[in-house]
């Protein structure tokens, strides 16, 4: 899908408009010949935010002779980043977590003493047994 935005005197003004929109509210306009006040505008979608990363919004800004989204992202302060591993810590004992699992504080996530059998089949954890429980799969 296609997408165009206003432009006044090279500045980008509101917000993008669907290419069907577009042609209905303009039908004047050569969308493949767009006028000074209107340019192209390419939909960027956001990229995946690390588990230490804060996403601090999107503008839209110039790249080349088309309009794009340009997000923002930037790093947890040291401070954020143990606010989010106790928040990890206290949603797995919320959650009753296995507690022989362990914490990884890189990735804020809980891990198996003993790894995920990889023979195809489904297993269950059993925290008395500390290991993985073949399920019947009938």
């Amino acid at each position: 899908m296609r997408y165009f935005i206003k432009i006044d005197n090279g500045q980008i003004i509101d917000h993008p408009i669907q290419e069907d929109n577009f042609v209905s509210a303009f039908p004047n306009i050569d969308i493949d010949n767009l006028p000074p006040t209107f340019a192209e505008f390419i939909r960027r979608p956001q990229a995946p935010i690390g588990v230490f990363e804060v996403y601090q919004g999107v503008e839209y800004d110039w790249v080349g002779n088309v309009v794009e989204d340009i997000h923002f992202v930037r790093p947890m302060t040291e401070e954020e980043k143990n606010q989010t591993r106790e928040e990890a810590k206290t949603n797995w004992k919320e959650k009753n977590g296995p507690s022989s699992w362990i914490f990884d504080p890189e990735t804020c996530l809980y891990n198996p003493p003993i790894p995920y059998p990889n023979d195809g089949k489904f297993y269950r954890w059993d925290n008395e047994q500390l290991n993985w429980v073949l399920v019947n799969n009938n």
